[in-house]
């Protein structure tokens, strides 16, 4: 009788144990879907969303990209938090995320290095000539809008929470563009030094191993490679010519 009551206490014990080590298993790998799982370092206009649509066509979706930002003006407030030295859960921000590019993920890469340890790390870049003709063609030239903008972004602003939420995301934009640029954009010479020197400290700090420098011109190849994935049928993505960023309405 004993004997009995004893084994029916261990097949309990073992049940309990083994209900425990599978849910253990189940919250593991709940933080690997949660956890970002590659990380962006280049700096704006060097291939960063076709980078962010190639990921998502390989699986990696979503891609968090200033897009994403734009459209979700309530974000700004981790971003905002981050810039201040604050904690932010990152795991709510990324939620539904598995990659992150562009402006303002690329600025925290050393922060979302320490959230995220095993991510991946893709470096876009570019020929800073052709880098600096592109960056003022768009993004400075968007960053001056005309009185005529001016005036009809007043009369909505009032009235839409989301314009309202986007003009300080471009606030927060502009904040880092300047501490960036300290000597502002037209001084050539300065801005293509501060391209320059963020590329070499971003690779200077990432690991090799972790860390994949890529240009939009080499196609799927070395990024599939660097992924562990097939490389598609489809030629890799091409978006955000100047023409297209410029088009783009809020």
């Amino acid at each position: 009788m004993r004997r009995a009551s004893w084994q029916k206490g261990k097949k309990k014990v073992l049940t309990i144990t083994g209900c425990i080590s599978n849910l253990y298993i189940a919250f593991q790998i709940l933080l690997a879907n949660m956890a970002l799982k590659i990380i962006g370092t280049g700096m704006g206009r060097t291939g960063t969303h076709s980078l962010k649509l190639a990921l998502e066509e390989l699986g990696f979706s979503k891609c968090y990209h200033m897009e994403e930002l734009v459209n979700h003006p309530s974000d700004i407030t981790y971003w905002e938090d981050a810039y201040a030295g604050k904690a932010v859960n990152w795991d709510e921000l990324f939620s539904g995320y598995q990659a992150a590019v562009d402006i303002p993920a690329f600025i925290f890469y050393k922060e979302l290095m320490l959230q995220y340890p095993e991510a991946l790390f893709i470096h876009t870049t570019r020929d800073p000539d052709s880098w600096y003709k592109s960056f003022g063609d768009t993004i400075i030239k968007q960053s001056k809008p005309s009185i005529g903008q001016i005036l009809a972004m007043s009369i909505q602003l009032p009235f839409s929470a989301k314009m309202r939420g986007q003009l300080r995301v471009f606030k927060f934009a502009g904040k880092f563009l300047k501490q960036f640029l300290p000597a502002g954009f037209a001084d050539k010479e300065k801005t293509i030094i501060a391209f320059n020197e963020w590329n070499r400290k971003v690779l200077e700090y990432i690991p090799k191993e972790k860390m994949l420098v890529f240009d939009a011109r080499d196609g799927w190849e070395p990024l599939c490679r660097f992924l562990k994935v097939p490389v598609p049928q489809q030629p890799y993505p091409h978006s955000n010519t100047t023409k297209e960023f410029n088009a783009r309405k809020l």
